[in-house]
């Protein structure tokens, strides 16, 4: 369950941030009005989504449930297809060249290792 817990409080924490840093919400109707790179988002340019699929595999874990672990699956590979084919495109004409350089510095689901 702890899994879970720390996937819901990701994913309530990049909500907040939404709210406070990008002037918005995570709502299509509602986007930030601002690109948000602060919080979670310094990490990973998706740690909503991976907060909720903590959440979703956390909570399959501990009810020991293949279906609900199947659907945590099926989440991430709809949210993959989602955030390729909609919602990078719309980040890119709607913040251009700032999106540019923040997904040359952060990526997509895991952290950027630099080597200096």
């Amino acid at each position: 369950m702890t899994l879970a817990a720390l996937g819901a409080a990701l994913a309530l924490a990049c909500i907040l941030t939404f709210v406070f840093v990008g002037r918005g919400t995570p709502a299509p109707f509602d986007p930030p009005r601002r690109l948000v790179v602060q919080g979670p988002y310094r990490l990973v340019r998706n740690p909503m989504y991976l907060g909720a699929s903590l959440a979703l595999a956390g909570t399959a874990l501990f009810y020991q449930s293949l279906a609900l672990l199947g659907y945590a699956a099926c989440f991430l590979l709809v949210t993959h297809s989602f955030i390729v084919f909609y919602e990078e495109p719309t980040l890119r004409r709607t913040f251009e060249s700032d999106y540019e350089a923040y997904c040359l510095r952060v990526g997509r689901w895991w952290p950027k290792i630099r080597i200096s």
